[in-house]
């Protein structure tokens, strides 16, 4: 703004004080700025308000103009005489701005208002943009904010010009804590009650306000307590008057605008009528002094009440916690101040002294509003925590959930309102009952938070024991599977699913909710019930393979007695792996499908026939959607909802099944194949026959020779205590060649040590007698007891 002030900045007495139109200088001024070529693109801005409030100190800054300003320090009296007219620094298109002669001032007396009147109709009448500039405190006020002053305007200017539509922009000065949301209607207000009450002709007894006048307020913090503030948003509304009379701009619907190159002549013309008018009247100069003396008192009583002891000690009490008798103490402060007031203001005139009364009493309630606020906050917050803790004890010693909120809350009310009662003040008729919702809209909260959790806890407390009851049984049942499994599965879960919904019933009977909830809530937890046997199922049938396995194992490697079975080669293979295959078949069957209803299905016969009998795999030749029943993504009757494993893949998992079975039924028919060589180690009858009849001279030859014999006989020892040392049946059990490579590594051992046995024996002395020997024949086996083995088996 600095900046703009020393750019293009040029001003001009356009009326003196004397309410002379300056015609030279106007015109001179016109040249300067170059008016005469914007056209219709300029716009005009007036100010108008009381004196030394500041108008040209706004526009200046607002502006960037270089009015003349009042000096503080100097006192209060008139500083712009007449009306003068600049140019505004830095703002597009050109615009003009006028400076009014404050009205109310002193300087021109009782006798002589009727130029402070003309000027603010002339403003009015060539202003685009009118800035009506007034104090925060004279909202609402019957004198101040210049209403006597527009209703004479709002009149005049209808019966003296043709309708244009203006801007009137209210400057509320030095903003108080009101927000602007709350000061801006009764603003309003005010001003259409004006309207409505002036007289108007014939041809505009129905038009409305909005035809003559755009009506906008803002609000500016005080310039000499809040500078920086003020400078701020003097800068944001600067922004407004860019462009102004661009459509949606502050006059963009201006109407009736005079080019620029005669505005000089119609401002000069405009200006003659006003001054020929003889009607214009403002209040009495008696009402002027008592409004401006009474406001004087009031604003000092209000000030004298800011910086009271008593009210300030009361506040910071207040912002400390609860206060008690706040309102007998609130009320003996704001009548001390009242009476203080009715004593100096006595002889002012009635209307005046009531009217700054009210507007005293006003200003001082809007004052200690925000204390009264906090007090019901405090009561309100005291209240509600009381509520809770007393609400949560009584749950916690066991009384019902629906009797324990009705008694706490008509309790707690009871005592808000015995609270409230004291917090009132005489003076105002302050209403508590927003604040008394809020506490019961809190407490209802409460209560609705209390009950959903207490809610929550009952139906997280009846699914985990019916979690706990179903699910361990539910898998130990299907693992176990056979054609009482679903029947034992569907009473378990009738039986766990009627516990708990009586359970839970009774503990819902103390919430008095409806039966459409309960109802709910109820078949909530049979769902749950439910979903539980079925998340188990889905989860046993994705082991079911495995399952099926297991049981195949455990049927055809046990017997009836669940023996470990041994493999002899005696046993009936076929039918031994039939039926550890049709076991497994079972359980498949069985968790093919969820059944909980009582509906019948043919799973089972199904998978019996397409898995198990094999004619219908090698007699047919037809295609597979006519022949095969497991062709299929669904079970006949059976909806997919109760589907665990489609048919599809029943047949595929018994594919992998018989694939991951085969090798155990492989291994047991090696074994029997094992045993039957094991048992079979002599030559067949027809070899022993052979040997017979082809050694028959050899035989012959042995008994015609004794010596033969003998040599036979050692040789049978020897061979035969071989044979029992190195277990020659036991070593081609397993096969002939493993028992060619064992009986070859311990053949030359073995032979060493039956020779060693026969070297020692021959060694000890003879026995003297059959007990020596038998005594000899003792020492001698237990010392080596290998050899006693030995000669043992030769014998």
């Amino acid at each position: 703004l600095d900046a703009d002030k020393s750019e293009g900045c040029c001003s001009v007495q356009l009326i003196d004080g004397d309410g002379i139109y300056n015609v030279s200088r106007i015109d001179h001024f016109i040249k300067d700025v170059k008016l005469a070529d914007c056209g219709l693109s300029y716009a005009v801005v007036s100010i108008m308000g009381p004196q030394s409030s500041g108008k040209s100190t706004l526009l200046n800054h607002l502006f960037g103009t270089n009015f003349m300003e009042m000096d503080a320090f100097k006192g209060r009296s008139q500083t712009t005489k007449g009306i003068w007219l600049a140019r505004c620094a830095g703002i597009e298109p050109c615009t003009l701005v006028m400076d009014l002669e404050g009205t109310d001032g002193r300087e021109r007396g009782e006798d002589d208002t009727a130029f402070e009147k003309q000027s603010a109709l002339f403003a009015l009448a060539i202003s685009d943009i009118v800035l009506i500039n007034m104090w925060c405190h004279d909202i609402g006020r019957e004198q101040a904010a210049n209403k006597p002053l527009l209703k004479t305007v709002f009149q005049v200017m209808m019966r003296l010009f043709s309708p244009r539509k203006t801007t009137m922009l209210f400057v509320i000065r030095d903003k108080t804590r009101t927000p602007l949301e709350n000061l801006e209607p009764v603003l309003r207000e005010d001003i259409q009650k004006i309207w409505d009450s002036v007289p108007k002709p014939e041809a505009h007894k129905e038009t409305p306000l909005s035809d003559f006048f755009n009506v906008e307020v803002v609000a500016l913090s005080s310039y000499e307590e809040k500078e920086e503030q003020f400078k701020e948003q003097i800068a944001s509304l600067r922004q407004r008057f860019m462009h102004s009379i661009a459509p949606g701009g502050l006059a963009g619907d201006r109407r009736g605008v005079i080019p620029a190159s005669g505005f000089a002549f119609s401002a000069d013309q405009i200006w003659r009528v006003i001054k020929e008018n003889k009607d214009l009247d403002l209040p009495a100069h008696k009402v002027m002094v008592a409004t401006v003396r009474c406001e004087e008192i009031a604003n000092e009583k209000f000030a004298h009440f800011i910086t009271n002891e008593d009210w300030r000690k009361l506040d910071e009490e207040v912002q400390a916690g609860p206060v008690s008798n706040f309102g007998k103490r609130l009320t003996t402060i704001l009548g001390s101040c009242l009476s203080e007031y009715d004593g100096e203001a006595t002889f002012f005139d009635e209307g005046v002294r009531s009217s700054k009364r009210q507007q005293l009493e006003e200003k001082l309630l809007q004052l200690v509003n925000p204390a009264f606020q906090d007090v019901l906050g405090h009561i309100r917050w005291g209240i509600l925590e009381k509520f809770k803790a007393s609400f949560d004890k009584a749950l916690g010693i066991g009384e019902g959930f629906s009797s324990a909120s009705q008694d706490w809350f008509k309790a707690c009310m009871t005592q808000f309102d015995e609270e409230c009662a004291g917090a009132i003040i005489e003076q105002a008729n302050w209403d508590t009952s927003k604040v008394r919702d809020k506490l019961v809209r809190d407490i209802e909260a409460h209560i609705s938070s209390v009950r959903t959790s207490k809610l929550s806890e009952l139906t997280s407390l009846y699914e985990s024991k019916v979690h706990e009851a179903l699910s361990e049984p539910v898998e130990a049942l299907l693992d176990g599977a056979n054609d009482e499994t679903w029947s034992t599965v569907k009473k378990l879960h009738r039986r766990e699913t009627e516990s708990a919904v009586s359970g839970l019933s009774s503990a819902l009977a103390g919430f008095d909710m409806e039966e459409e909830t309960r109802d709910r809530m109820v078949k909530s937890l049979q769902d749950y019930a439910r979903g539980v046997i079925e998340t188990k199922a889905k989860e046993e049938a994705v082991r079911v393979l495995m399952r099926m396995k297991e049981r195949f194992g455990t049927i055809f490697s046990h017997d009836s007695d669940s023996m470990p079975r041994v493999w002899t080669g005696k046993e009936d293979l076929r039918a031994i792996t039939k039926s550890a295959r049709s076991a497994s078949l079972k359980l498949l069957s069985v968790m093919a499908v969820i059944r909980l209803g009582d509906e019948p299905d043919n799973i089972e016969k199904t998978l019996t026939v397409a898995l198990l009998d094999p004619t219908k795999n090698d007699t047919s030749k037809k295609s597979i959607t006519t022949s095969d029943p497991l062709a299929s993504s669904t079970w006949d009757e059976v909806p997919s909802s109760r589907t665990l494993i489609t048919p599809v893949q029943c047949k595929s998992i018994w594919r992998q099944f018989k694939t991951e079975t085969e090798y155990t039924v492989t291994q047991a028919i090696s074994a029997q194949e094992a045993n039957r060589r094991g048992n079979n180690w002599l030559p067949p009858p027809w070899a022993i026959l052979a040997l017979i009849v082809l050694g028959f001279n050899e035989f012959m030859t042995l008994l015609r020779n004794p010596l033969y014999l003998g040599v036979m006989f050692v040789a049978f020892l020897l061979a035969k205590a071989l044979w029992t040392q190195l277990d020659i049946p036991g070593e081609f059990r397993n096969g002939a060649l493993p028992g060619l490579i064992s009986i070859s590594a311990k053949f030359v051992p073995t032979v060493m040590n039956l020779i060693k046995n026969l070297a020692a024996q021959g060694e000890a002395p003879p026995a003297a007698n059959p007990e020596n020997r038998r005594s000899s024949n003792n020492t001698s086996s237990s010392e080596n007891p290998p050899d006693h083995k030995s000669s043992s088996k030769e014998d």
